[in-house]
């Protein structure tokens, strides 16, 4: 048994009886909201459970030791048809979740630093989740996934409820500027001039790898709530989250001396400019750190002029540099495709592709390689050569950004830079985005495009104003309709 996370059961009974205690909870239903709280987690792991009577067997132990409840095989398979199937429970938060969330919410009012227990409650069930998969000898990839969906729901609601997080993490900062929070994923840059090293700084000898910074240990669930609280990108968010369940559920049965499943750490991220594939991976890269997968966490970033030199085995030897600064962290390639793009005499990219083969086998246990770019080119890039396509066979797509998605970014800068839209350059902006993502040339830049949007309204305000004779605050932080045109 898993002290730990009955101790998490333990406390949210806990803390169901304080709600109680205050008014907040379920009055005249005839329950208390301990009771409905273990109701909703035995459904939550009927919803989980296998179709496999031995899997089944071993379920249903694992009920009994933690949840205190005893089902026989039949009622257990009875209890899941009747409870989750056919119904709106993957799409409804628990009842008990709803009355954590009306207190967290009557708390703020109160002290808006209050600690927020329904953000507990939601990952107990991640850890109940991950423990109850575990516990069988064959985990399938739909149990997986459906513990990935009904937690993700969980993480909606609260988000919804002002209840996620708030701040964003100075790794989400910016799509391409490096973190500048001495807790911040390191993250190095090589481009074509080999003689740089972060933020441009000269490295001790020219050519060589700069030392990436000890990258301190994170809390993985907030990493993820940081990559949820992003715009859009629902699908890429589900991939990322069925990945760490994947990792955390082999490291449970690694644990337990059970055979693990297999999970493919190199990634093939496929989508436009301006979509945040940078910043994933750079969040990724805490998140293998944070789950024991890497030892060190960097993203070293690289594209074709970061490996690839025009005389004769200078390539391997630039490319094998740029590979040792990324072992224990994250290497990522990106327009990847162009390695491949001019197959023939005089050039040395295949060269490159083969260097980093042989390094993602012989460093298989501490180095990850994500390569990207636009998706019609990586098809061809991973269709170049049989050992790229049987390393890379996971795939994440980054959709371009909706409308409604890009004036979200656009009102996000706005805060962020303490700008504010009145309200007929609003409706303008909202208008606007949402025909640029209709209709927009191939090589559209999505997020961006947004930030130069950004620069060139602050600089029409800035002329706009800059005349006025007496320029108060609200002058600076108004941005009006003629400042976007």
């Amino acid at each position: 048994m898993n002290y730990s996370l009955k101790a998490e059961i333990e406390n949210c009974y806990i803390y169901a009886n304080t709600i109680d205690n205050h008014g907040y909870g379920a009055v005249g239903s005839g329950l208390s909201l301990r009771e409905m709280l273990k109701f909703d987690m035995l459904q939550f792991l009927a919803h989980l459970s296998s179709s496999d009577s031995r899997e089944l067997a071993l379920e249903i132990r694992f009920i009994r030791e933690y949840l205190s409840y005893q089902f026989t095989t039949e009622k257990l398979r009875e209890f899941r048809y009747k409870r989750t199937v056919g119904t709106d429970f993957t799409i409804t938060p628990p009842r008990s979740l709803t009355y954590f969330v009306q207190a967290d919410l009557a708390n703020m009012k109160r002290n808006p630093d209050a600690v927020k227990r329904s953000r507990d409650y939601v990952r107990t069930f991640k850890l109940l989740g991950q423990e109850f998969i575990a516990c069988n000898q064959h985990s399938s990839n739909m149990e997986v996934t459906n513990l990935t969906n009904y937690c993700m729901m969980l993480d909606k609601y609260l988000k919804s409820m002002n209840l996620y997080a708030n701040d964003p993490s100075p790794l989400l900062d910016n799509y391409n500027a490096l973190p500048k929070d001495k807790n911040a994923v390191d993250h190095i840059q090589f481009s074509h001039n080999s003689k740089q090293g972060p933020a441009g700084q000269k490295q001790t000898h020219p050519g060589s790898a700069p030392a990436p910074a000890q990258v301190p240990e994170k809390d993985v669930d907030q990493l993820l709530e940081e990559l949820n609280s992003m715009t859009g990108l629902e699908s890429v968010k589900q991939d990322i989250t069925n990945l760490v369940n994947l990792l955390k559920i082999k490291k449970l049965r690694e644990e337990n001396d059970m055979k693990q499943p297999s999970v493919s750490l190199h990634l093939v991220f496929s989508g436009n400019p301006g979509t945040g594939k940078t910043t994933v991976a750079r969040l990724l890269a805490a998140i293998y750190k944070g789950l024991d997968v890497l030892s060190r966490g960097q993203l070293v970033e690289v594209d074709r002029g970061g490996l690839v030199v025009g005389y004769i085995g200078q390539t391997a030897v630039k490319t094998q540099e740029v590979i040792e600064s990324a072992l224990g962290g994250i290497l990522f390639i990106d327009e990847a495709y162009t390695l491949t793009a001019n197959k023939g005499d005089g050039d040395f990219g295949q060269e490159a592709v083969d260097t980093l083969l042989k390094a993602m086998e012989d460093h298989r246990d501490d180095l990850v390689v994500i390569v990207a770019g636009y998706p019609a080119l990586m098809e061809e890039f991973l269709n170049s050569n049989p050992g790229l396509r049987s390393r890379f066979n996971k795939y994440i797509t980054f959709e371009d950004y909706t409308g409604d998605e890009l004036m979200d970014i656009f009102e996000g800068m706005c805060k962020k830079q303490d700008y504010k839209l009145d309200e007929e350059a609003y409706a303008y902006a909202k208008e606007y985005w949402k025909d640029r993502a209709i209709h927009h040339e191939e090589n559209f830049a999505n997020a961006r495009e947004v930030r130069n949007y950004m620069e060139k309204a602050i600089s029409r305000q800035a002329t706009r104003i800059v005349s006025m004779k007496e320029i108060d605050v609200r002058a600076l932080e108004t941005l009006k309709k003629e400042d976007l045109i």
